[in-house]
């Protein structure tokens, strides 16, 4: 038997065989089964065949194992235990019973987007794990190129070659404002209102940094960054605290909800900084992954209401 071909049987073959092998009757292991006996008969016969050896011996009364199938049965019943295992297994990823979800996701962007999102989804499904890969912005792709998330949530400032992107939320550039700033009476403020006041934002090369410097060179003004700090919740305090106006994307204001503090949209020009949800370009998006991605679009749009 150790030379003996496996591959072309079927499972309803190794089934059957191993019903008859315990019952040693036809019409016991076809009730079994739910089918019937001749078809429990017909899979013996295609599994013999197959094989090239007889697998029971036929009395007037049951079916008697012969020394093949003795040698045969501890293998089918592994087989069948492997199938039925794989099967549970996709089930439960399928009907979100286990699985795991990595998001790659600036640290800003993870702090205001995802705190929500994670809660609502693991309402929903506890059994998920969820991880997040907080990466620097110029990391952020390579995560998804070398699929070491299954998705990401960033703010990319071109289309990247591999990669696909799907519009998660509108967002813009603001400047945020003490209540008592005489700017915040305004609708709006231009960048040319910013022209020489001393502001808070992010450092060279923190995320939408570049962004703001363009913008403000666009608009023929000195922008005068007095406070440059590495995450945008610093500027946020230091406005509150009095020390001038600050310049992010009014999402991260939204977040805050400081009562001390009013956001502004920029214009002339009005810049436009929307997030999206982006994935390797070919991959498919599991069912934990994608029900990640259906909660994400839920809490954003009350939250974009908000």
């Amino acid at each position: 038997m150790n030379k003996t071909r496996l591959t072309g049987l079927t499972l309803k073959q190794l089934r059957a065989f191993v019903a008859v092998y315990k019952l040693r009757r036809l019409a016991t292991a076809a009730a079994q089964l739910y089918v019937t006996q001749s078809a429990v008969s017909v899979l013996i016969r295609q599994m013999e065949e197959e094989l090239g050896v007889r697998m029971f011996d036929r009395t007037t009364r049951s079916l008697q194992p012969t020394p093949a199938a003795h040698d045969v049965i501890e293998i089918a019943q592994r087989v069948l235990r492997d199938i039925d295992s794989l099967s549970a297994g996709l089930d439960d990823l399928s009907t979100l019973r286990r699985g795991r979800v990595t998001v790659a996701c600036t640290p800003t962007l993870a702090e205001v987007l995802l705190p929500s999102v994670i809660r609502a989804f693991m309402q929903r499904h506890p059994d998920i794990q969820v991880n997040v890969d907080d990466c620097a912005p110029d990391q952020f792709v390579a995560r998804l190129i070398g699929e070491r998330a299954d998705f990401g949530i960033g703010t990319p400032d071109r289309a990247d070659d591999g990669v696909q992107m799907q519009r998660l939320m509108g967002d813009h550039l603001s400047v945020v404002l003490r209540k008592d700033d005489p700017m915040a009476a305004r609708k709006s403020v231009r960048w040319k209102d910013l022209d020489g006041v001393p502001i808070a934002t992010v450092r060279p090369g923190f995320g939408v940094r570049p962004l703001i410097d363009h913008s403000a060179a666009q608009a023929g003004i000195r922008l005068n960054v007095a406070r440059e700090v590495s995450l945008l919740s610093t500027a946020l305090w230091m406005t509150s605290c009095g020390m001038g106006p600050s310049v992010m994307p009014a999402a991260y204001v939204r977040y805050a909800r400081d009562p001390d503090l009013v956001t502004r949209p920029l214009t002339g020009p009005r810049v436009s900084r929307d997030i999206y949800v982006l994935v390797k370009e070919g991959r498919s998006l599991s069912p934990a992954a994608q029900q990640f991605v259906d909660v994400l679009h839920e809490e954003m749009e009350g939250f974009a209401r908000g």
